[in-house]
């Protein structure tokens, strides 16, 4: 059965479209900024979800992708003068070649290995953008308040840049559940189960891997310069943030790795909790912590996350949650 024919296939594709058309049509700015937060984690999550659910590759470097293509695709628009969508393009292209060029070296390592050096590369990109100098160094860039007259002013601006990331949510899911249920996709979840049997059968694991690692990191370059041309602003601090990458995952564990439904699922839930430990005067402070702590009992107790669980538990549900 071809993936578009499937329930599943639309189930993640239309609640997202049609979350993002509501809140268009409310243009309320308080629901536009939650949703936002919402989406970009979604996008994140489910473009990590590329290279680990499909693949089994855990990567804790995934922010480095969200860091520099951010970095550049706003080097574009506020030092270049580009208009937003070509820059968060270029942004994107940028990471997808950059991470084209990582996996020639760092996908020849797997398990904790591969792990261990996506973390070192977080920490070596951090390095370079912090004493690079027109990225504007340790102080990083400034986009000019003029430039969002370009946009009808700064409000217009917020809500071009909330529907560009709407699309580019709509675009990853889209990705996901094709690469999913194609031939492509099968390869990399034979390579996920053993890439050795996988190339014994025909597999070709290092190119299959690499196109996998430059789709998932396409994505957060263009969601990283929509999020820095929001804020007004980037700096390596915001930029390459470890803990995002590390809450993507946990987001994919919960909802289930190596589905559609699940990385999307897992966000919404996880920014729940996430939101609720923000402002507990008990645990606003550990909400990293517990971010930790979610994932370990995952891992024991629901590896398969909640999709997997609920595909267990009502076979019915097989078909819709994919």
């Amino acid at each position: 059965m071809r993936p578009w024919a499937r329930l599943g296939f639309w189930l993640p594709l239309g609640a997202v479209f049609v979350w993002g058309l509501v809140v268009l049509l409310l243009r309320e700015d308080t629901l536009r900024e939650t949703t936002f937060t919402l989406m970009m984690f979604v996008g994140m999550a489910s473009s990590l979800n590329i290279l680990l659910g499909y693949t089994g590759y855990v990567s804790f470097g995934h922010i480095v992708f969200f860091g520099l293509g951010g970095y550049f695709g706003f080097y574009l628009l506020s030092q270049q003068g580009l208009w937003l969508l070509p820059a968060a393009v270029g942004g994107g292209i940028l990471s997808g070649v950059l991470a084209g060029l990582l996996g020639l070296a760092v996908l020849r390592l797997r398990g904790a290995y591969f792990a261990l050096a996506t973390i070192g590369i977080n920490e070596a990109a951090r390095a370079f953008v912090s004493n690079f100098g027109p990225f504007g160094g340790a102080t990083g860039l400034f986009v000019n308040f003029q430039a969002y007259q370009a946009y009808g002013g700064a409000g217009p601006a917020l809500w071009t840049t909330f529907m560009y990331l709407w699309l580019v949510t709509l675009a990853v899911l889209l990705v996901s559940a094709l690469v999913q249920g194609s031939r492509f996709g099968l390869g990399l979840m034979a390579i996920r189960e053993d890439e050795d049997a996988a190339m014994v059968m025909g597999v070709a694991a290092p190119r299959a891997k690499t196109i996998a690692f430059m789709l998932s990191a396409f994505f957060p370059g263009i969601i990283g310069t929509l999020y820095f041309f929001k804020n007004g602003n980037v700096e390596p601090g915001d930029a390459f943030q470890l803990h995002m990458s590390i809450e993507a995952l946990v987001m994919i564990m919960l909802g289930g790795q190596g589905t559609v439904v699940g990385p999307a699922l897992g966000a919404v839930v996880y920014q729940g909790l996430r939101g609720y430990l923000l402002t507990s005067p008990l645990f606003k402070s550990l909400h990293l912590a517990m971010a930790g702590l979610f994932l370990l009992l995952i891992v024991l107790f629901v590896p398969a996350g909640a999709v997997g669980w609920l595909r267990h538990r009502f076979p019915r549900l097989r078909k819709v949650l994919t």
